[in-house]
């Protein structure tokens, strides 16, 4: 894959490991990331600020080659991780808020790394919280449901209604409303490497071009890099790959995850979206209590 907008090739086989070199790397990138976020989740602490869970975050991927966001990284602490009371986006920044025994948190990071990119979402909890177990446990339904709809070429504005049902279902807010243009999922790509990269308010400025090109290319052709409950987004998975990230909310609680969903134009229904990796740490909790 060479280009954010040029659709990806599909697997080359049918083994989960057998990706192309491009989506390997965005693999790496992504593992990287999660491999961040389990790192710094194991330091924190009562006391420990969201800012300085951010810096952690920034400061181990830096130690690690890493130069260049698609955005910094965030860091939501108990009743920010449902996003409570945000009307604006400098809410979403990390604060002074400190983190207590059995509260829950969000590690937020979108690392750009050798060229590749990368975008996710940990849910983790300090202490025992077992409403935050359950909108974990939860939370795989909807990458099955995500999944299925999109293999099945449904307009993604209808898979997103589909989604907010089922967490209504489940007695949950739909917490990714709350995001800019309520998106549940952004298309990325890749961006060329370089050794240093200013950001424009958290963001990456190289990024923010590749999803301003994607954007224009997208207008002219009836299809949208974001993917919202708004009319832009009535259209079929276009392919590329998504930063995907359903979040619940539940008085107080939220828990999501984020990871990239790889859509193609494979006629082959596995081919024609897969997931980018199935070992990350949500996969294995859910893979764990199933086995217990």
């Amino acid at each position: 894959m060479t280009s954010a907008t040029g659709a990806p090739a599909a697997r080359a086989g049918g083994g989960a490991g057998e990706l192309t070199a491009g989506l390997r790397g965005f693999r790496e990138v992504q593992r990287l990331a999660y491999a961040c976020a389990e790192a710094v989740a194991a330091q924190l602490k009562p006391g420990v600020t969201e800012r300085e869970a951010a810096r952690m975050q920034r400061e181990w991927l830096r130690e690690r080659g890493v130069r260049d966001w698609f955005h910094l990284p965030f860091a939501w602490f108990g009743d920010r991780t449902a996003f409570a009371g945000f009307r604006i986006p400098l809410q979403f920044f990390p604060t002074n808020r400190r983190l207590e025994p059995g509260m829950p948190f969000i590690l937020d990071m979108a690392p750009v790394h050798q060229g590749y990119t990368a975008d996710i979402g940990y849910s983790g909890c300090l202490g025992l919280n077992p409403v935050h177990d359950r909108l974990l446990a939860d939370l795989e339904a909807h990458r099955e449901l995500i999944l299925r709809e999109v293999r099945e070429r449904r307009p993604l504005r209808e898979i997103y209604e589909d989604v907010e049902r089922l967490m209504v279902r489940q007695g949950y807010a739909n917490r990714h409303r709350a995001y800019p243009f309520g998106v549940i999922a952004h298309k990325v790509g890749r961006v060329a490497a370089r050794r240093w990269s200013p950001t424009l308010f958290g963001f990456g400025t190289q990024s923010l071009k590749g999803l301003a090109s994607d954007a224009l290319h997208g207008h002219r052709e009836g299809w949208s890099p974001l993917w919202s409950p708004y009319t832009f987004s009535d259209h079929p998975p276009h392919p590329g790959l998504w930063a995907v990230e359903p979040h619940l909310g539940f008085r107080g609680t939220g828990a999501k995850f984020e990871e990239i969903l790889v859509v193609t134009d494979s006629a082959d229904p596995e081919k024609s979206a897969f997931w980018l990796d199935d070992d990350l740490p949500h996969v294995r909790r859910w893979q764990e209590e199933k086995a217990a």
